[in-house]
């Protein structure tokens, strides 16, 4: 029987079915749908039932095309929550966390707790959108929903307790607020109380792989199916990703591809050097206990936001069509640093990169295709740029680079990050993050012993496109011009 995997991303969801037989894995797309984030007043939010309710959709869809299944899990985005009250009612919708209420509230907390003591106790980067500079942000303006709040859920936490009743906060989402301390395996009570906050909104931490709850059994009678187990996955969509990563050898690198990319590897203990902080890298939970060592990169954020606001302006283009203008264009002419701060959320992408080429002295891109391939180029050498720094962290080398995630379909910003890198890329698979979580729901249930074995199944059960790395002349002269003009040379 199989297993059904919601995998939630920032614009859209997926709900797939997984499917074990000989050691073999195969995954069927069941229903998919639009994640739009609402603007409403100054705030900009999730809408957190409608989601919900397009998990009941896909179950549904699942019943009515005769697919049976085992368990169900969701994997989502990180760092945003909802609130529940005493009588376990959501408060409010839930912060989108490119909302601008967390602008400036970075500084405050460091008064109060140092960036160094901060990332020794947590091992998280620096993002201003992360939980818990949210609810600095929310206690310092008085939200009445913090004040009534009863329990914090991230977002597949929440949806978990919809369908299941149970609340508990799983490891892998948990890190990434800010608030988990990876050495005492635990909430950090001391430092949530310092900031004002409860303990007692957190709920217990679960490990991916647990069986959290059984789908509640009223729900099962609305939605005609019969109670099954609901599993607590690795709930972060990246640390799913990573856990279907094809690597069967030794230290890998990996790159989840998407709206953001996330570059790094796994590690058994998080490194907690004051050069990781320096770096602004990151150490969040993964399966087995693991950590991801890893560093946030914009990603194909900047692409979206430029079609977005090419459409608006009547210059429709798809994806596709971008791609080949940017590939007809001369490569390595401008260069952006894609984790600049006006690339986070301007009103206008496209003029934002040419203000920021204007401002750095260099060649200012006009049209489509060149906008697109400064981004592309770009995102390439931030690559190399982040793929160095994470060697000299783990103290390890990468024989290449593994791209997965619905980015690697496009098949330019491979070849560019091979020739960036100057090492073979392995690509694939795309669905990346829903087959790490169909894996992780495989190994709860005990039908894969270990998450070696879950990534060899990965390896033998879905394609992998290899890219070669060329003109390396070329590129290495492009990735000292793209250090200079980003200033990311003294940091190196």
């Amino acid at each position: 029987m199989s297993v059904l995997a919601f995998d939630l991303g920032a614009s859209s969801g997926r709900a797939l079915l997984g499917s074990l037989e000989n050691g073999r894995l195969t995954v069927q797309e069941v229903h998919r749908f639009a994640n739009d984030p609402v603007h409403t007043g100054k705030h900009m939010h999730w809408d957190i039932l409608r989601l919900y309710h397009e998990i009941k959709q896909g179950i549904i869809k699942a019943r009515q095309q005769g697919l049976a299944f085992r368990s169900i899990a969701i994997d989502s985005w990180a760092v945003d929550f909802g609130l529940l009250d005493k009588n376990g009612e959501l408060l409010g919708n839930p912060y989108h966390y490119r909302d601008h209420q967390t602008d400036g509230v970075m500084p405050k907390v460091f008064a109060e707790i140092s960036e160094s003591e901060l990332f020794g106790r947590s091992g998280i980067q620096f993002l201003q959108f992360n939980t818990i500079f949210q609810l600095y942000a929310m206690r310092q303006r008085g939200a009445v929903a913090l004040e009534q709040a009863e329990q914090l859920l991230m977002i597949p936490d929440l949806l978990r307790y919809y369908l299941t009743g149970e609340r508990k906060s799983e490891f892998s989402n948990a890190t990434t607020t800010q608030l988990y301390h990876p050495l005492q395996q635990d909430w950090d009570r001391e430092l949530i109380e310092r900031l004002g906050l409860s303990p007692d909104l957190f709920a217990p931490v679960v490990m991916p792989g647990t069986i959290v709850g059984q789908l509640r059994a009223e729900l099962a009678e609305e939605l005609d199916v019969p109670v099954c187990p609901v599993i607590a996955v690795a709930e972060h969509d990246t640390g799913s990703a990573v856990a279907a990563v094809p690597a069967t050898g030794g230290p890998f690198a990996y790159l989840s591809c998407g709206t953001w990319s996330l570059m790094g590897t796994e590690v058994h203990t998080p490194v907690l050097t004051e050069r990781a902080r320096e770096l602004n890298f990151t150490n969040e939970g993964g399966v087995g206990g693991t950590f991801r060592l890893l560093k946030n990169i914009m990603g194909l954020w900047i692409i979206q936001e430029c079609r977005r606001i090419w459409v608006q302006e009547g210059q429709d283009v798809s994806f596709a069509g971008l791609v080949e203008l940017a590939r007809a264009e001369p490569a390595c002419v401008s260069y952006i640093d894609p984790d600049h701060d006006s690339f986070f959320n301007p009103a206008h992408m496209p003029a934002a990169i040419q203000a920021y080429c204007r401002e750095t002295g260099q060649p200012v891109p006009q049209t489509q295709g060149a906008i697109a391939r400064c981004v592309m180029d770009s995102l390439a050498l931030k690559y190399r740029y982040i793929l160095e720094l994470t060697a000299e962290l783990a103290d390890t080398s990468f024989a290449g680079l593994h791209m997965v995630g619905g980015g690697i379909q496009n098949q330019l910003l491979c070849q560019l990050t091979a020739d960036a890198i100057g090492k073979p890329v392995w690509a694939g698979p795309v669905e990346a993050s829903a087959i790490g979580n169909i894996l992780v729901q495989y190994m709860a249930l005990g039908e894969i012993a270990t998450i070696r074995d879950a990534r060899q199944i990965a390896a033998e059960s879905f394609p992998v496109d290899v890219y070669e790395p060329q003109e390396p002349a070329v590129w290495n002269a492009a990735y000292t011009a793209f250090l200079q003009v980003t200033g990311l040379s003294g940091q190196a």
